[in-house]
């Protein structure tokens, strides 16, 4: 009996030993980003009028106040998919190189020299003034920031991702940090065109 109790603490001693975890500075650097790309989301669309927010460059591109829909969409499900799904998956190798993999969602999602196409639930309707999606696009940021800052295991589980391979819920809330950077940039593309409304 002494054996088995020993032979169990020694197995999950292993495990404990294996399983990746979170440090603090990857914590406070994952809210920096997060609190990063929402100003930078704020400063975007800060002061625009009714004309500005609906301008379109073109008649299949997307608006300011479209993009700014898309973003908050996306905060919802990627988050919605980080809690139901991702945080309940296995955790991944022991030697996953989670520095890697963590610049790779920095640098691949913000990057609009590779475009794709929204899936259809991601697609703006339209619904609800700028200002309010706005404000829903902040509350939404503020708990995504409060989820990183207060869950314990963000690296003990992984999913597959559109990047070709397996992301830690850590990496998947980075993910959506990047997505709204990538879609800031967007919106100023909108507001360097030269038929941008003045006013």
């Amino acid at each position: 009996m002494k054996n088995l109790s020993l032979v169990a603490c020694t197995l999950l001693l292993a495990v404990s030993a294996c399983a990746q975890s979170l440090t603090q500075a990857d914590r406070d650097k994952g809210v920096q980003y997060l609190e990063q790309t929402r100003d930078g989301v704020v400063d975007a669309v800060k002061g625009l009028s009714d004309a500005q927010f609906k301008f379109k460059a073109a008649p299949n591109r997307w608006s300011v106040a479209e993009t700014l829909e898309h973003i908050t969409m996306a905060e919802d499900y990627i988050f919605g998919h980080v809690t139901n799904d991702v945080m309940k998956g296995p955790a991944g190798p022991p030697d996953r190189d989670t520095a890697k993999l963590d610049a790779m969602v920095l640098a691949m999602i913000p990057d609009r020299s590779h475009k794709r196409q929204a899936p259809p639930e991601l697609v703006p309707t339209g619904k609800g003034t700028p200002q309010e999606t706005l404000q829903h696009f902040l509350d939404s940021r503020a708990k995504t920031i409060a989820y990183m800052k207060t869950t314990p295991d963000l690296r003990e589980h992984v999913a597959d991702s559109p990047l070709g391979v397996q992301l830690d819920a850590y990496e998947w809330i980075l993910f959506i940090g990047a997505h709204s950077a990538r879609h800031t940039k967007q919106i100023l593309e909108v507001k360097d065109d030269p038929k941008f409304p003045k006013n």
